[in-house]
């Protein structure tokens, strides 16, 4: 008789049960079918062309230097000493680079890292969807529950119900997330927004964590204004951003916070175990890029905005009823002109339709209900990428007349 014993057979789905809502993220399962079917991809945020020429030899140039072992854990001196000059010059905030200012692994870490150290398991959070998806993956890590309040189309732009906020905080919310400039929408909120949001905050000892990434890509004259910046929210405020987007150097995820000491502190202790730190290189070149290329910011604005212009007039053309955003990379559309009603379904067949791949934007609700006669288009690419989507999605309109 053997002695052998079978090993247990592992389960059939090993992964945590709180994450098995999550599969690959519709980022990756879209520019997974914009490569396989060569369709023009303007679903996911990233640009197709670099960054300020003299910013990224910045970097070359601290890689040839030696800048290439580990740097200091909170972040390379003179980034965290760049971060604390530009919020006092743009939006009056004084941070001490030393204990007030954190570098991360791109603004996605940041709010992981953010959420993991100050939510606990069975805490409530606050955030308005649609959401940027990291945000739900990780309040479930946490093993806190997330209250999401709807964002709605109002007199031409995403806004949300005051009473509906109130009605989402109760005595176990513990923090809120307010992105703005605002993905998928490209909303930004208004001052009297931002007061709402501050004093709900204030009555209710709740911390806010802003994502700020698209805070220099603005349209129109709107104005970004920081939550932190309001009265009695920059002791309660995690203040987030990132040179991604503001440099058109998505690759080189160098984030940052900035916030009260004692946050600071207890963002650190989970961070440095989830990354430690993050590249030398791109940090010496995004402070470079803080403190010399913000003319070249304003250029790419400029140009963002005539981007979306050119995109618009193409999907209105198209057929699509198209949202006009006041920033970020992105369009919402209303494909229910075309006769489509679930904006999946249209996501996934538009290669074959029409040879472009967009993001459905009911996939960044807990409600999808609300967003399912909605997709959203990227216009961070070069004019001739957008004029060909848009060659080609003129002809989607003829093809649908003809649907049962």
């Amino acid at each position: 008789m053997s002695d052998f014993t079978a090993s247990p057979q592992p389960q059939a789905d090993p992964l945590i049960a709180r994450m098995r809502e999550f599969g690959t993220t519709v980022f990756a399962e879209m520019t997974a079918l914009a490569v396989r079917t060569g369709s023009i991809n303007l679903g996911q945020g990233f640009p197709d062309t670099d960054g300020p020429a003299a910013m990224l030899e910045a970097a070359v140039a601290a890689i040839r230097s030696g800048a290439n072992q580990y740097p200091p854990g909170h972040g390379v001196p003179v980034l965290r000493e760049a971060v604390a000059e530009h919020r006092e010059k743009h939006y009056g905030l004084v941070y001490d680079p030393d204990h007030e200012v954190y570098v991360t692994v791109g603004a996605t870490e940041a709010i992981s890292a953010t959420l993991l150290a100050l939510v606990e398991r069975g805490d409530e959070v606050v955030l308005f969807e649609p959401y940027y998806d990291s945000y739900a993956a990780v309040i479930t890590l946490a093993g806190a529950v997330r209250r999401a309040v709807p964002l709605r189309l109002t007199d031409g732009r995403f806004t949300f119900d005051p009473d509906e906020l109130r009605a989402a905080i109760g005595p176990r919310t513990r923090a809120i997330i307010v992105n703005s400039p605002h993905n998928p929408t490209g909303t930004i909120f208004n001052r009297d927004e931002l007061s709402l949001i501050a004093d709900l905050c204030l009555r209710h000892d709740l911390i806010a964590v802003t994502d700020e990434v698209y805070e220099h890509l603005t349209f129109d004259g709107v104005e970004h204004i920081p939550l932190a910046t309001l009265p009695g929210m920059r002791d309660r405020t995690v203040m987030i951003s990132s040179a991604g987007k503001t440099f058109s150097v998505t690759g080189w995820k160098t984030g940052w916070i900035c916030a009260p000491a004692p946050l600071v502190a207890a963002v650190r202790t989970v961070k440095q175990f989830l990354t430690f730190t993050m590249g030398a290189p791109w940090q010496l070149a995004a402070a470079y890029g803080l403190r010399h290329e913000l003319a070249w910011v304003t250029t790419l604005r400029d140009s963002l905005a005539a981007k979306r212009d050119r995109l618009i007039t193409g999907l209105t053309q198209a057929g699509f009823e198209v949202v006009r955003p006041s920033g970020t990379y992105f369009v919402q559309t209303d494909i229910r002109p075309l006769g489509f009603t679930d904006g999946l379904d249209l996501a996934r067949t538009l290669p074959s339709l029409a040879g472009v791949v967009a993001i459905p934007t009911q996939v960044f609700y807990d409600n999808p209900a609300y967003g399912k006669h909605y997709v959203r288009f990227a216009f961070c690419k070069k004019d001739e990428v957008i004029d060909e989507a848009v060659r080609r999605l003129a002809g989607l309109e003829k093809r649908t007349d003809t649907r049962p």
